[in-house]
């Protein structure tokens, strides 16, 4: 029911917000009567500011049409790869007119960037991919909004978003041979475990791994977020914010935890910045600071687009990865397509590099959380082992802004091309890779026969 209430007072506040932004335009215009009054601009401002606050916000674009390599501009041409009902594989493809520069791009890495499902769309990596896009082909999760997605398509688990990792990376090793993994927040764990799960089957896997403030392991530093999925029940949770997708939209009667909650819980935690921005956004349009005030357009039309995540797969998050914490402790059964369980053994991946990295002042994942898959994963060796920690940096700051383009994007560069080709150990004869696959695979089908508890499939 909140959500219908919800859904009626945004359709009540529509008209309003038209209303202000109609009237901002008319106190702005010096050429219009209003606009010749002497509280002009502070009547637009203010109009502009309540235009704002209750507009709705829609999925934003990526909006990256060019890239700046070598001193020129690359074309950016975007396009879906792979069309799943909850995700789509987004490509960015570059073009450029110099046969030198077309075979310099031909070479280099292929990486895939996980981007997280926890409320906000995958534009929040914007920055990331238009860096990554100077010396990498880059392809991104873009997840779906799931209030757009019908029920006839089924439920979605966390056991599917990590096959749809596996998916992904599938596509990009026939294209390329290999590639390379990025995850932030959120997918540190499925993206780890889909890994896992490759390396068990003896399958090829990426030839490294990065990944960035996530909680590989909720336990260590625990954050108000951590605490707040420790401390309250699973029952809690599917009671108090889980609702069923309004009349109005494709993905009626789905189950979801609804993006105004979300964004709501957002905004609670840090109030007093939230209001100073606002107030701070007013002076702006007051004193004619144009560049601060579309600075601060720019970061909310992405802070306030928000998505609904499909109730299986959110409660399932917290559940194997803030309550029982199911990935360190070893216990952790992922269901693959062909409905078997199968286990995640991080201590099966022996190839594939990885590099963890943490933010000093990360308030969303705590120190050490990250950095925790290497003791996951203890049979990679430690030369193909790298951990930083971002001094200054917030949870956005690893991934976007200065301190993600100045300090940690050269060091993932390096690591990319540092590990950029298969160790020896990887160069086996098929004949022996499909030997370890068989027998893996034998160890998961005995485990998938065991007793298993009820999954709520």
């Amino acid at each position: 029911m909140l959500y219908q209430i919800y859904e009626a007072q945004r359709s009540l506040m529509e008209p309003f917000a038209d209303f202000a932004q109609a009237a901002s335009k008319l106190y702005s215009n010096p050429l219009s009567v209003f606009g010749q009054n002497p509280f002009a601009q502070r009547m637009a401002a203010g109009y502009d500011l309540i235009y704002r606050l209750g507009k709705d916000y829609e999925k934003p674009e990526f909006g990256i049409k060019t890239v700046k390599v070598d001193g020129g501009e690359l074309a950016i041409h975007e396009r879906v790869e792979i069309d799943k009902p909850f995700c789509e594989l987004r490509r960015f493809k570059r073009f450029s007119d110099d046969p030198a520069i077309l075979n310099r791009l031909k070479g280099q890495p292929a990486v895939l960037v996980v981007a997280p499902l926890s409320g906000h769309y995958a534009t929040l990596l914007r920055d990331t991919v238009r860096t990554m896009l100077r010396d990498h082909k880059v392809y991104i999760t873009d997840w779906k909004n799931a209030r757009t997605v019908p029920l006839d398509q089924g439920a979605f688990h966390l056991d599917d978003y990590v096959n749809y990792v596996q998916e992904f990376i599938r596509h990009l090793q026939a294209e390329y041979g290999n590639c390379h993994v990025i995850s932030v927040c959120q997918p540190t764990v499925p993206v780890l475990a889909a890994v896992s799960l490759m390396a068990s089957r003896g399958e090829t896997t990426p030839l490294t791994m990065t990944m960035m403030g996530g909680p590989i392991d909720a336990r260590k530093s625990p954050t108000a977020v951590n605490n707040l999925a420790m401390n309250k029940s699973y029952e809690w949770f599917e009671n108090n914010v889980i609702y069923r997708v309004p009349t109005n939209f494709p993905g009626a009667g789905r189950r979801v935890y609804p993006g105004f909650l979300q964004h709501s819980g957002f905004v609670a935690m840090n109030p007093d910045r939230h209001l100073s921005s606002h107030y701070d956004y007013f002076k702006h349009l007051i004193a004619g600071d144009d560049a601060s005030a579309e600075a601060h357009r720019k970061f909310y039309d992405e802070y306030n687009a928000v998505l609904d995540m499909d109730a299986d797969y959110y409660l399932e998050t917290i559940r194997v990865v803030f309550q029982e914490f199911r990935l360190v402790n070893g216990n952790w059964d992922v269901r693959n397509p062909q409905g078997e369980l199968e286990r995640v053994q991080p201590q099966d991946i022996t190839t594939t590099a990885h590099f963890t990295i943490e933010g000093e002042l990360d308030d969303i994942s705590g120190s050490g959380q990250t950095e925790a898959a290497h003791a996951l994963c203890h049979n990679v060796p430690k030369a193909r082992q790298k951990h930083l920690e971002v001094k200054g940096a917030g949870h956005y700051g690893i991934f976007s802004g200065r301190r993600w383009r100045e300090v940690v994007y050269p060091q993932v560069r390096d690591f990319i091309l540092q590990f950029n080709a298969p160790p020896a150990a990887e160069r086996k004869p098929a004949s022996a890779r499909k030997k370890v696959a068989a027998e893996r695979k034998g160890a998961t089908r005995a485990r998938a026969t065991a007793p298993v508890r009820a999954r709520g499939r």
